[in-house]
């Protein structure tokens, strides 16, 4: 294959399409979609969220975020409760079934990236990590 910026853009892609492939596969013993997962990981890292910051903070509507946290709710991995300093806002909470489920899911997504990564040698580790640092630098 031709190193063009056409062949690049599709190799890019392509690695894209197995990582996200490869996450679908780790997320299967809990049965969580990965837009949950990521979602559970933005509740746990801030320790309660505003729907409205979620959204945000995944790129999504906030009608999408309300169905999100409904699913997750329904799973028992976080709660609402009614944010103390607007009444018409609700904050999401991790529950520990949910630090469990993220802590659990976290390491498995490590090893898995861990074992994708080992194909390839020390320095071109480090090579790939500035490359695509370099192209998602905004």
């Amino acid at each position: 294959m031709p190193d063009d910026d056409a062949s690049l853009g599709e190799l890019l892609m392509r690695a894209a399409r197995t990582q996200r492939r490869r996450w679908r596969e780790v997320l299967a013993p809990w049965e969580l979609l990965p837009h949950h997962a990521r979602a559970l990981r933005v509740v746990c890292e801030r320790d309660g969220v505003r729907l409205s910051d979620l959204a945000e903070a995944l790129h999504i509507a906030p009608r999408s975020a309300t169905e999100v946290a409904d699913a997750l709710q329904a799973r028992g991995l976080v709660e609402r409760s009614p944010d103390p300093t607007d009444r018409r806002a609700v904050v999401l909470t991790p529950t520990p079934a949910g630090r469990q489920v993220q802590g659990e899911v976290a390491a498995a997504r490590a090893a898995d990236t861990r074992d994708l990564f080992a194909r390839i040698d020390p320095a071109d580790r480090a090579a790939l990590a500035r490359i695509l640092r370099t192209l998602t630098d905004d």
